[in-house]
């Protein structure tokens, strides 16, 4: 089975990040970047696909500056075969011209399965898998928490209010992975060292100009100061009448 995992490099979580001068990006000084987590789950997926075949290949695949080689890598080390670097010096904010650009990448490929994880943490956009799909004229399913796969045909699930959803599909086909589906491997030291040797092919990419635009980036509102008012049952009454009167949650 061979197999493309498409991954993005986010700003990680914990990092206390900045806006750049000109009010529409990230200032990346000291901001400390990683292998979107969702896609952790997509490419943990396609290592046990390869390993319950006995064969096959997982390509790492990422649009991105030249810094994506890094997180690539971070793939690479967890047992991945090969990775592809679509740079650019941007990834745009339309989410249908990074669509593109991986499409026409994978369409070549001859794929039994291209998987994503469901969004990336840093514009929580869900859209790009579903466009690659719609692209490639492949079946989709996303954020998949379980999935079976046999005799070129495929059923997963997914969590929904209230119940879980079964979809069945036949290969090739895209997929996004959520929470739930698998627990990530951490890449071990040898895994580590292999992946500094293992082929990674870098290919210019010109992204176009899209149709949407960023015009601003601004931090959260600060948080009021909290307040005390009062201890043990005595305290009720006023914030009671505080939710009710100021807060007006009640």
């Amino acid at each position: 089975m061979k197999i493309a995992v498409c991954v993005k490099r986010v700003p990680d979580s914990e990092t206390r990040v900045k806006i750049a001068s000109d009010g529409k990006s990230l200032d990346e000084a000291g901001v400390k970047f990683i292998l979107n987590p969702y896609d952790e789950f997509a490419v943990e997926e396609a290592l046990r696909r390869r390993e319950h075949a006995g064969a096959g290949e997982v390509v790492i695949v990422s649009l991105g500056p030249p810094a994506a080689q890094e997180t690539i890598r971070t793939a690479l080390a967890m047992g991945a075969d090969r990775g592809i670097l679509l740079q650019a010096d941007r990834v745009p904010a339309d989410g249908l011209e990074v669509a593109r650009a991986l499409g026409a990448e994978l369409k070549a490929g001859a794929y039994d399965l291209v998987l994503f994880g469901k969004m990336a943490i840093d514009d929580y956009n869900h859209q790009v898998g579903p466009m690659v799909a719609e692209l490639l004229d492949l079946p989709c399913v996303t954020a998949i928490a379980h999935l079976e796969i046999a005799g070129g045909k495929g059923t997963a699930e997914r969590e929904i209010e209230g119940g879980v959803e079964v979809v069945e599909f036949r290969l090739p086909a895209v997929l996004t992975t959520d929470k739930g589906l698998n627990e990530p491997r951490y890449p071990a030291l040898k895994g580590i060292m292999a992946a500094k040797k293992k082929p990674l092919e870098v290919k210019p990419t010109a992204l176009g100009a899209g149709s949407l635009e960023v015009l601003a980036l601004s931090p959260p509102p600060q948080r009021k100061d909290g307040r005390v008012v009062g201890e043990g049952s005595a305290a009720v009454p006023e914030l009671l009448r505080l939710l009710r009167d100021e807060a007006k949650v009640l």
